[in-house]
């Protein structure tokens, strides 16, 4: 019977502690409705909205998970922002299964704790009735009993006791393991929604890389075009207007060769910046810990450089080239920042980037193309990027590069 108790007892301190997250699930139920009923319109805001309920989700996965004996992952994939985060969290079952979880605990987390810290003091009210019920204002009521005579108040307390003692002993601990496993059921990720979520991830970056793969290029299109093909074109004229005056007037064809040599050479720079485009020679000859501190070494402001020595897949050191390339020249151009840094360290199976600057803040991957062609990037690699721009806190890019080791 002790034990039985001690069990109960610890049950209900656990029912109480559930209060943390079931108190703030229930006040949020409100503004999961109002979001449920204006989805459309709001989408740009939805991103922000998850946050605190992922984070909420986050508390109850740990304490489910301690009550279980197991951990229960988090089935997440990065928040993002604007409207195109938006719909994909609105399309998203983990949302949809946080808000169920949200809404079915809120409703009953604060009962299952009233009820059992409540039954504790009404066992020994029940039990003490049959010794001054006769005092009590007549028509009173003990719950579900009403004492208004001797055989009822001989009889009645101790059936109300043992089912008090009934939903103490045997209730309240399987309340516990009910709220655990509803949790488990509904935050932690299952083979299905797993896939679901893989197959949007996979479709979504899919999408995107082709995207930057025909931007690129139609870069590398035009940059010949326009540049080196149009130098060599004109050094070609140059050529043969100075074969045909070389016999007539030699000193002109002579200045006309030295303006085709300038053109060539300036098309064999152009040809070069091209092909720094595509995979900057630096990596080869460097490596990309040096090649990343020649790129600080020519920014107009000072860059803090934390950057781990080693090679990683030619494919990951050129994305994580021009993630750092694009961030430096967005702090450099936009930012408005006195310093910078840069920090690159590598953990078994990935390569994780932070460039951090004291700017003015405020920077939206959606307003801009430099931000948004960095997480196409890093979405073609199956990576990560995260962006956290406070106005007048500077801004911080964290990309997260998967990486063979």
């Amino acid at each position: 019977m002790r034990s039985a108790l001690n069990r109960s007892a610890e049950a209900t301190r656990e029912l109480v502690r559930a209060l943390r997250t079931a108190l703030p699930a229930l006040l949020g139920l409100g503004p999961l409705l109002a979001f449920a009923v204006l989805l459309p319109l709001a989408l740009p805001w939805l991103p922000s909205a998850v946050r605190p309920l992922r984070a909420l989700a986050d508390a109850e996965r740990r304490r489910a998970g301690r009550l279980l004996g197991r951990e229960i992952p988090a089935p997440y994939w990065p928040v993002g922002e604007g409207v195109a985060a938006g719909r994909r969290l609105a399309g998203s079952w983990t949302t949809w299964r946080d808000a169920a979880w949200m809404a079915a605990h809120g409703l009953t987390g604060l009962v299952a704790a009233v009820l059992a810290v409540g039954v504790w003091p009404a066992i020994p009210f029940t039990l003490s009735l049959p010794l001054w019920w006769w005092a009590a204002p007549e028509g009173s009521t003990s719950a579900i009993i009403t004492l208004d005579s001797w055989p009822k108040a001989l009889t009645m307390p101790f059936v109300q006791g043992a089912l008090d003692l009934f939903i103490l002993l045997w209730l309240v601990p399987r309340l516990v393991r009910w709220q655990a496993r509803l949790a488990a059921a509904l935050l932690g990720p299952t083979g299905r929604t797993s896939l679901a979520e893989r197959v949007e991830e996979l479709t979504e970056t899919r999408a995107e890389a082709l995207e930057a793969h025909g931007a690129e290029l139609r870069r590398i299109e035009r940059d010949l075009h326009d540049g080196t093909q149009a130098q060599l074109v004109a050094a070609a004229l140059r050529l043969g207007l100075a074969d045909r005056r070389y016999r007539t007037d030699p000193d002109a064809a002579r200045d006309l060769f030295l303006e085709a040599r300038d053109g060539i050479e300036e098309a064999l720079t152009q040809l070069r910046t091209v092909i720094r485009g595509i995979y900057p020679p630096i990596l080869s000859d460097r490596g990309l810990a040096g090649a990343l501190r020649a790129l600080a070494a020519g920014q107009p402001i000072p860059i803090e450089m934390d950057v781990a020595d080693g090679r990683a897949p030619a494919a990951v050191e050129a994305a994580a080239y021009f993630v750092v390339a694009e961030a430096l020249t967005n702090v450099a151009k936009h930012s408005g920042a006195r310093h910078g840094r840069v920090v690159l360290r590598r953990e078994p199976a990935r390569l994780v980037i932070s460039v951090r600057d004291d700017g003015k803040g405020g920077a939206d991957p959606d307003r801009g193309s430099g931000l948004a062609g960095i997480r196409r990037r890093v979405a073609a690699l199956d990576g990560t990027t995260r962006i956290d721009s406070p106005h007048g806190e500077g801004t911080t890019l964290e990309v997260d590069l998967p990486c063979g080791s």
